[in-house]
């Protein structure tokens, strides 16, 4: 199948003014499809209810700039030579924010962007989500071994009976979920459907998310091997929900986007009822999602005025669970260095660096590396939900560590 052409980013999708050309109009039907998802990415609250996560009234971080190109930078991916310019470029890339030291080393827009721009983050509001989890326990509101019914006691009975919060974290319930994102019978698009990503038809379906997770079955027993179903994400949501006492997008705004000093309010998309898709629906910035990949690396984790994300918490997450390295590989038998992991819904590339990052299908990223102290946030909207240059933008990510920490950015 021919690899998708993007217009160029100065095409009409929905420009101007009403009513718009069938061929320039985004819908919930191609919304996620190229071209459409380069703008809709950038506009989904015109396409799908979301709920506000103010960033309050307190001054935004402060971010100083040191700026250099480091568009020049060259290195190796797989039998590949190139430079950092030409992986921005081949990449569908919306944002690219490098950040060093807690300063602003590069910040580019494309395809339209701005930095108030809210754009979807897909799967890095997972990472997003598990912060609160984070804050919650120490604030000793939530046991992450504690059984999920304990919590939601409308989870007994439920495929999730007996899962631990952090087996929701660590992507190792038994829950059966069919994540394949392109088979239109498969779980993800019924589910998609409920939370209104997609048009609804006359196929009967549950009322709103809270009732779906009801309908699920285990294939597998909880705390075993790492499977990646966004799913567990949403059930987390409404454990902490219940742990916090407050609607997810409260908490995500309380515990974390006000405390971190957020410039822009953020988003999140909901269901009929209200109910926060926890895995996928979080719209921000790209420079807020730059500071909050600072909470986990380099001067967000030692300053004192912007300690959110407790130590501990950061430490756990890089260490992982004993078998964690076994139940990552046993799982889903992924490619990555020995001893990488999955914990508390972030990748742990290189445990021993650290090298870690949030990941959301077509693109979107924030990577830490915490020798160097470089945080690295890049939106993107690629034509297909996964893509090999995936791994292009990690091993990216590695050069301009090792060039800024040398000197050479």
């Amino acid at each position: 199948m021919a690899e998708p052409v993007y217009p160029p980013a100065d095409h009409g999708l929905m420009a101007g003014v009403p009513p718009f050309p069938a061929d320039e109009l985004v819908t919930l039907f191609n919304w996620q499809d190229p071209p459409f998802n380069r703008w809709s990415f950038q506009h989904l609250r015109e396409l799908i209810p979301t709920a506000q996560i103010a960033r309050g009234a307190g001054p935004a971080r402060r971010l100083p700039r040191a700026e250099r190109d480091l568009s020049g930078i060259a290195f190796r991916s797989g039998e590949r030579e190139l430079t950092v310019g030409e992986m921005i470029a081949e990449s569908f890339t919306d944002g690219f924010l490098v950040l060093y030291r807690g300063r602003i080393v590069t910040e580019q827009y494309f395809n339209g962007m701005t930095p108030d721009t809210p754009h979807l983050l897909m799967s890095v509001s997972k990472s997003v989500v598990s912060t609160v989890a984070g804050i919650l326990a120490s604030q000793g509101r939530l046991n992450p071994a504690a059984p999920v019914e304990r919590i939601v006691p409308e989870l007994a009975g439920t495929s999730f009976a007996g899962a631990t919060i952090q087996d929701l974290l660590d992507m190792r319930a038994g829950t059966k979920f069919d994540e394949t994102y392109d088979n239109p019978e498969s779980d993800v698009r019924l589910y998609e459907r409920v939370y209104l990503w997609r048009p609804d038809g006359f196929e009967p379906r549950p009322p709103d998310a809270l009732s779906y997770y009801a309908t699920l079955y285990n294939d597998g027993r909880h705390g075993g091997p790492f499977r990646y179903r966004s799913i567990l994400t949403d059930v987390l949501g409404w454990v902490l929900e219940r742990a916090g006492g407050a609607r997810l997008h409260e908490l995500v705004a309380r515990l974390v986007w006000q405390p971190m000093g957020a410039e822009f309010d953020a988003e999140i998309t909901v269901d009929a009822h209200g109910n926060a898709m926890a895995d996928g629906g979080i719209c921000a910035t790209l420079r807020d999602l730059g500071r909050f990949g600072l909470l986990f690396g380099g001067t967000g984790r030692r300053s004192s005025r912007w300690s959110v994300v407790p130590v501990s918490w950061i430490e756990d997450t890089i260490g992982g669970a004993p078998d964690g390295p076994e139940a990552f590989v046993a799982g889903e038998g992924v490619r990555f260095p020995p001893g990488a992991h999955y914990r508390n819904c972030w990748w742990v590339a290189e445990p021993a660096v650290p090298l870690f990052y949030a990941a959301g299908i077509n693109g979107q990223n924030v990577f830490v590396h915490g020798p160097s102290q470089v945080v690295v946030a890049k939106l993107s909207t690629w034509p297909t939900a996964l893509n090999p240059v995936s791994r292009v933008t990690l091993d990216a990510v590695r050069a301009i560590a090792a060039a800024l920490s040398n000197g050479r950015g």
